[in-house]
């Protein structure tokens, strides 16, 4: 909104100037009970020859004592029981009841011993309970950096025999292809090669040719190599520069954040509370952010705001003369009933130390002889006081020894019960501790157990895979040494049937030539005749029996291949499917 100079003055420009500052009221978020720390204690004065109870227990305070509990009843109210106590002890200037009174505070003494030894117990026995929570709270804690220890190498051996099966595995596998493939032509037989599933499968050699038969891929990869003006110019490399953004030519470096030192997943306590500071001063700083208003100043015009009415200020109503004549006679009956009652006071207190007072007025009436025997009196009670003030010193270094010697005795056997009470602790302990590494020790023992006979199973089905494999190995072996005494036993036949004929035809010559010499028309037909019967039929017998002969071989030889196939055939089908690798 622009504002013409030109333009007539209105209302609003005519306003008064705006205060530099303002009194602004404001609430609190906190209320006094809340800023009080202690409650207010009023001065206070204890009157002359008074003893309020109340200044016993003084020595409490807020937070120390006060507001009262169970045990500072009981305090309160012992205090009582030994005031109400001391008034029934029997006076010092009784001589004759000195025994009376020793036997009586010895009593109360023993009370108070009882009473403290009661308290002593009581927070001993707190302290015992203090102490096992902390030694439950430490058990717990070991036991769980136990228990993540273990869980930590347990789940190491379990990976490091998870990669060690999948190792024996892959090798076995391996090893059974690299025997199928040497199993593929047992007979020695060569396969066509069949070019329509070869260049069908993207797998085959003529795809995917291997380099370890003698086929480099990155032979001819040169005429793969990428000719532009941008990477061999000058120039094109300052085009293709001018072309790329800010971040890519001028990366910014940001300073590598130092990463909280993890050992095993444990942090320690000084980067733990740094975090938790960080984290504290973000929120406070969010929260701050949060409250805080954005003061949009107006632009031309501030509207000042009228501060709200203060509120009216308490007054004092002004009594009436009747009121106030009617105060001020009750304030002089309460000035002469003070009066009074200090002087019944006064008055108890004298008929209360009368006999005092009498003796005293006899001794400044007595003559001189008599002063001297009050004075002797008063030495031999004053040498009495001195005497029983020794006794009571002696019998307090007895009883002081007697005490130290209950204490040291009381000290050892506490000390003894304590020690027990460990030992008795750290035997159920040890015992609990025991237990447990059985159970988990059978409880192993029953895991190595079942992983046991899995392995011994699995091992059993290995060797019978292996037995299986080496009796085709035998059978193969036998087939092949059964050929070779064959092949050598018709070579050893051909050659002596070619002797045996040889020697034959060499004497049938032999004999022909002397029969040509002397034969006549008709032998030589006779001859010719015998000839070709000896010779044609058994030469058509022979052949009839080798072809018998190779029937039945071919029957034998079917036999065991069909057997050799059938043994194989599930081994490998199990080995190249994923099931059979799981059962592996």
């Amino acid at each position: 909104m622009m504002v013409d100079p030109l333009a007539p003055p209105n209302d609003m420009s005519q306003r008064p100037p705006t205060p530099p500052t303002r009194t602004v009221e404001i609430q609190t978020d906190y209320r006094d009970s809340e800023a009080q720390t202690d409650p207010f204690t009023p001065e206070y004065v204890v009157r002359p020859g008074s003893a309020p109870e109340l200044l016993t227990l003084a020595t409490l305070t807020h937070g120390h004592g006060l507001p009262a509990g169970l045990a500072e009843v009981e305090m309160i109210e012992r205090a009582r029981a030994k005031r109400a106590w001391e008034r029934t002890l029997p006076p010092l200037n009784d001589v004759t009841q000195l025994d009376k009174r020793k036997r009586m505070m010895d009593e109360m003494e023993t009370k108070e011993w009882a009473i403290r030894e009661q308290e002593i117990e009581k927070l001993q026995e707190a302290r015992l309970e203090v102490l096992k929570k902390l030694l439950l709270q430490r058990e717990i804690k070991q036991q769980e950096l136990n228990d993540k220890r273990l869980d930590k190498l347990w789940s190491k051996k379990q990976k490091a025999k998870e990669n060690k099966i999948q190792k024996i595995r892959k090798e076995h596998i391996k090893t059974i292809r690299k025997l199928t493939l040497k199993r593929k032509h047992v007979e020695g037989k060569l396969e066509r090669r069949d070019l329509i599933n070869e260049y069908s499968s993207f797998s085959s050699q003529v795809h995917a040719p291997q380099s370890r038969i003698g086929v480099f891929l990155d032979r001819g990869s040169e005429q793969y190599v990428v000719k532009s003006r941008y990477l061999n110019t000058f120039q094109g490399l300052l085009e293709l520069e001018a072309s790329l953004p800010d971040f890519v030519t001028q990366p910014r470096v940001r300073a590598p954040r130092k990463a909280a030192s993890a050992q095993q997943g444990f942090t320690k306590r000084k980067e733990r509370r740094t975090n938790e500071l960080a984290d504290m001063h973000q929120a406070i700083k969010e929260a701050k952010e949060k409250d805080k208003e954005a003061f949009k100043p107006l632009r031309f015009l501030q509207k000042v705001e009228k501060p709200i009415p203060r509120p009216p200020t308490p007054t004092v109503e002004v009594p009436s003369p009747e009121v106030e004549q009617t105060e001020l006679a009750a304030i002089f009956i309460q000035k002469v009933i003070r009066g009074r009652a200090i002087q019944n006071m006064m008055y108890e207190g004298k008929e209360k130390r009368l006999e005092l007072i009498q003796e005293v007025r006899s001794t400044h009436a007595l003559q001189r002889a008599q002063q001297q025997m009050k004075r002797a009196e008063r030495q031999h009670v004053i040498t009495l006081q001195r005497q029983r003030k020794l006794y009571q010193q002696k019998e307090s270094g007895v009883d002081e020894v007697l005490s130290q010697l209950e204490g040291e005795s009381i000290g050892d056997m506490l000390d003894f019960l304590s020690k027990e009470l460990i030992r008795l602790e750290e035997e159920r302990r040890i015992h609990a501790f025991s237990m447990l590494a059985e159970r988990r020790r059978r409880t192993r023992e029953a895991e190595e157990s079942g992983r046991r006979q899995v392995e011994e199973r699995r091992r059993r089905e290995e060797d019978e895979i292996f037995k299986q494999l080496m009796k085709v190995h035998q059978s193969t072996v036998d087939t092949y040494l059964e050929d070779i005494v064959m092949n050598a036993v018709d070579g050893t036949a051909d050659e002596q049937a070619r002797q045996e004929i040889q020697e034959h035809a060499d004497r049938i010559n032999d004999i022909a030539y002397e029969i040509e010499d002397r034969r006549s028309l008709l032998q030589s037909e006779e001859i010719v005749s015998e000839l070709v019967h000896s010779f044609l039929l058994p030469e058509v017998l022979k052949r009839n029996s080798r072809n018998r002969i190779k029937q039945n071989q071919k029957k034998h030889l079917l036999a065991a291949h069909r057997i050799i196939h059938a043994t194989l055939e599930p081994v490998i089908e199990t080995a190249k499917t994923p099931e059979g690798k799981s059962e592996e």
